[in-house]
């Protein structure tokens, strides 16, 4: 009996945990939402395209950074002036780079950040391809001489 209220407790406490991300919304105040819902969803539509300073892996609509909570908030601004979602991404972008972007644009800087290990790893295999086909010098030494010879058995000799 008392395992069996045991494995119900652990059941429901997994699924506690398992739901919590579900029910847990960004939004930390609902005073921080737009009055209008087609601006909100806008607003968090630019959020989810905007990465935590903080977490860094997260957009700001998912994290509840202090710092996230800001930046959603001067997202919204930017929607309740009336601005269109490209000029809140420029402004974001303007004041804290192409980092803020969750999906950054392809350039020659990140193209090469991509390309960096594939390029590390072909000069590594250059290198060893070329240090084992490099010819081996295993030649012996040259054989003693005479005078060589005699002084090896003279010291070599028992006493």
């Amino acid at each position: 009996m008392t395992v069996r209220i045991l494995r119900r407790a652990l059941i429901a406490l997994a699924l506690c945990f398992m739901l919590a991300p579900l029910v847990a919304g960004a939004v930390d105040d609902p005073s921080e939402m737009l009055p209008d819902p087609a601006q909100e969803q806008r607003a968090e539509a630019i959020g989810s395209q905007l990465r935590c300073l903080v977490c860094q892996n997260e957009s700001i609509e998912d994290s509840s950074a202090d710092l996230a909570r800001d930046l959603r908030h001067v997202v919204r601004e930017h929607v309740a002036k009336g601005e269109s979602n490209r000029q809140v991404m420029d402004w974001m972008v303007d004041r804290y780079g192409n980092f803020i972007r969750l999906r950054p644009p392809l350039t020659a800087g990140t193209l090469l950040l991509w390309l960096m290990p594939v390029l590390a790893l072909l000069v590594g295999v250059a290198v060893a391809l070329r240090a084992f086909r490099r010819p081996r010098t295993t030649s012996s030494p040259p054989p003693l001489t005479d005078a060589e010879r005699a002084r090896l058995d003279d010291l070599t000799r028992p006493r």
